[in-house]
């Protein structure tokens, strides 16, 4: 599914000088990618070009991404400067991302820690579990709360520990348990439906000014699965 945005949808959380902080709609990409199909990362150039007046191309940086169809809170990096910054962030860890799903079927353990070895396949663009011993394996950790459970579904918080592609998807389904929607690694048991993957919260420190900043958005509560479970009420689950 596309979704056609236009700089009039795009939802800002904050903006200064530095960096912006945005909704991103689900199925819509974070960046350019090869459907060359409408991005995020475009319209915000946009936005920036007419809200500060500016000729010719604007910097933007992405700093993170999320799936194409995983919608929720990200920030973008308005100088290389921030964008420096925000990206050693995450690779010491005080770059903090919450996500809230929808899983089939419940797992065993209400709360837990896991973690894998992940492998791309570039050639499907599939991530696999694979042995530590595998080349180009990387290491991926996330814990998970399920908050709610009802109708064989679980709602659950993720808190990522490593930000691999498709981590959150491949390690719940490899637990038996994968995102409702997610026909790609679930398979039939993963239901047909919108991904019910979505960025909820993300904790960073402000490149500039050093403050601590935290942003967080609900998933759709009229949408299906979410509209099953009261999300409002997980949101301090982390």
């Amino acid at each position: 599914m596309t979704e056609q945005m236009k700089k009039e949808d795009l939802v800002t959380l904050y903006e200064d000088n530095h960096i912006i902080v945005v909704l991103k709609p689900q199925n819509v990409p974070s960046c350019e990618d090869e459907s060359k199909d409408v991005d995020l990362l475009t319209v915000i150039k946009e936005h920036v070009r007419e809200r500060e007046h500016k000729e010719g191309n604007v910097y933007v940086g992405l700093v993170h991404r999320l799936d194409r169809p995983t919608g929720g809170v990200m920030v973008y990096a308005k100088s290389s400067k921030a964008a420096a910054r925000l990206s050693e962030q995450m690779k010491t860890g005080d770059f903090e991302k919450i996500y809230y799903t929808v899983l089939v079927g419940s797992p065993r353990q209400k709360e837990a820690t896991l973690t894998n070895y992940l492998k791309k396949n570039p050639i499907n663009n599939m991530v696999y579990v694979c042995p530590q011993t595998v080349e180009g394996a990387k290491f991926a950790e996330l814990e998970y709360r399920v908050a709610e459970e009802k109708n064989g579904l679980a709602f659950t918080a993720v808190k990522l520990h490593t930000g691999r592609s498709h981590q959150i998807r491949v390690q719940m389904a490899n637990i038996g348990t994968p995102v409702y929607g997610d026909m790609r690694y679930g398979g039939e048991k993963a239901k047909k439906g919108r991904l019910a993957l979505w960025a909820t919260s993300l904790s960073f420190t402000h490149p500039v000014s050093k403050e601590r900043m935290c942003f967080k958005i609900e998933p759709p509560k009229d949408e299906i699965p979410f509209k099953y479970f009261d999300t409002s009420k997980a949101v301090e689950i982390y």
